[in-house]
């Protein structure tokens, strides 16, 4: 089969460089792609894609896995709420794309990977709900300390879940930077990870599926972190 490719939706974000300002960009850190690659995989940023939410086959055709990368807050009538004011900076355009080929992926049984974003937008895909502002429901800063930073905690995974294979290890410390996680889970989506520090929800997995995971940190921001490879494995490629 060669090297897998892997599909990595891109964020769509106002961004500032050189003479620019106030530019529009589709960007993914470079962390992810670097990963996959170590891995032995290609990293492929997916760009949204109004052709592809219609058909997502075009780009799934064309890619082993998936990864749903983080990035702004997903908008809440994905899920039918409204946005609280701590939420902000919504792309429905971002969501739309990645909750089609979500789902579509899903069908295919493709290897998912969902982080800190990704692992929200997996959830609202298959019907789950999400906790808009976190300090006001766990009371604590814990899951996002200081703007530009990532901060750290403890997690428990699920001895023998999918979580568990890919980590490699049942307890360990996380690097993580978000304000909303999941309320309600989505259908047939299993919990296997919980913060230390508060229960809170850290990672799901779809167990009917070959590989279908979702974290809220971000394993990427660790170089001995497996989660990443685990997705590239999945795909049946190295």
């Amino acid at each position: 089969m060669g090297s897998p490719a892997i599909g990595i939706c891109a964020a769509i974000e106002r961004v500032s460089w050189g003479v620019w300002r106030e530019y529009e960009v589709l960007l993914a850190p470079r962390k992810y792609v670097a990963q996959v690659q170590r891995a032995g995989g290609l990293g492929i940023v997916l760009p949204p894609d109004e052709a592809a939410v219609e058909d997502p086959d075009l780009l799934l055709d064309r890619v082993d896995g998936l990864m749903l990368a983080g990035g702004a807050d997903i908008d809440p009538a994905s899920y039918g709420a409204e946005a609280r004011p701590e939420t902000t900076a919504t792309w429905p355009e971002r969501d739309r794309f990645e909750i089609a080929l979500a789902r579509r992926a899903l069908a295919r049984d493709m290897p998912v990977l969902g982080i800190c974003r990704g692992m929200q937008l997996l959830n609202v895909a298959l019907g789950g709900t999400l906790d808009q502002h976190l300090p006001d429901s766990v009371g604590n800063e814990v899951h996002r300390t200081v703007a530009g930073t990532f901060g750290e905690h403890h997690v428990r995974l699920e001895p023998g879940s999918l979580a568990n294979a890919a980590a490699g290890k049942e307890s360990f410390v996380v690097r993580s930077h978000h304000h909303q996680g999941v309320e309600r889970v989505g259908e047939g989506l299993r919990v296997s990870g919980w913060s230390a520090e508060d229960d809170l929800v850290e990672a799901i997995e779809l167990p009917e599926k070959r590989f279908v995971l979702g974290v809220i940190w971000h394993p990427e921001e660790d170089p001995e972190s497996r989660v990443i490879a685990a997705l590239v494995e999945a795909t049946g490629g190295t």
